[in-house]
């Protein structure tokens, strides 16, 4: 998915915290998968300039703040509707 934005011209992302509601996927879980994801990917590709996290529980975003904090990211920004 990011590379696909970064080969279309994106320089911005956002990500929503799917199956973590309705479908009950653990939180913390899906924010060590996404922040890993995210941080590997642009690791290793500079063009996205901007990821954002779109949460909606403050759990999950506590999560994502934790992983975040443990990986020295802090470029990335979390918003909550």
């Amino acid at each position: 998915c990011l590379e696909l934005a970064a080969d279309n011209g994106l320089k911005s992302i956002a990500f929503c915290c799917i199956s973590t509601g309705e479908f009950h996927f653990p939180q913390k879980k899906a924010a060590e998968i996404g922040v890993r994801t995210v941080t590997d990917y642009l690791n290793r590709d500079s063009r996205i300039g901007k990821v954002v996290f779109n949460v909606f529980k403050q759990g999950i975003m506590t999560y994502i703040k934790d992983s975040l904090d443990n990986m020295r990211i802090l470029d990335i920004t979390i918003s909550q509707l």
